[in-house]
């Protein structure tokens, strides 16, 4: 069976990373953009992993340039841009392609049962063992209770 922690992917700085480093973990995986309308939701991802990252959460951060070129930056000037205006301190990845024929391999596993992401900030749960558990449009904020709700049993469940 593949999970989510059979991958590999390169972070923001140019290391390849194994996401078997965060196994055991309930994770958030978000395609982001620097020049999106819903880029102020790095605020709330933020928050998210600040205050879960002690019970086992983590928030990861795949910049896409997919939708609307909104993300033109190279890693450097990404990396840049959220921790100056957002502080971010969650895992940032380089750049990724969440569909089509160059789709990265961890969004073809993303969206094998679930959507293909539509726009910017497309959030995919992933359990404990690994699966995804639930997908969450561009339009549901990262403080949505809906989605706190699902984090919290992802969080609960043994």
């Amino acid at each position: 069976m593949t999970t989510a922690y059979d991958f590999t992917a390169i972070d923001i700085d140019g290391h390849e990373r194994p996401l078997r480093e965060l196994e055991g973990k309930v994770l958030l995986i978000v395609n982001v953009a620097s020049k999106c309308g819903f880029t102020p939701q790095y605020a709330g991802l933020e928050a998210l992993w600040r205050e879960l990252s002690p019970r086992g959460f983590a928030v990861l951060g795949f910049p896409s340039n997919d939708f609307g070129g909104q993300e033109p930056g190279t890693e450097a000037e990404i990396q840049s841009f959220c921790s100056r205006n957002y502080d971010v301190t969650f895992p940032l990845y380089a750049k990724v392609a969440t569909g089509g024929d160059g789709q990265s391999p961890v969004y073809r596993f993303l969206t094998a049962a679930h959507e293909r992401p539509r726009w910017n900030f497309h959030k995919y749960l992933v359990g404990k063992d690994g699966q995804v558990i639930a997908a969450f449009s561009h339009r549901v904020p990262p403080e949505d209770p809906a989605l706190r709700a699902a984090i919290e049993t992802a969080l609960s469940a043994a």
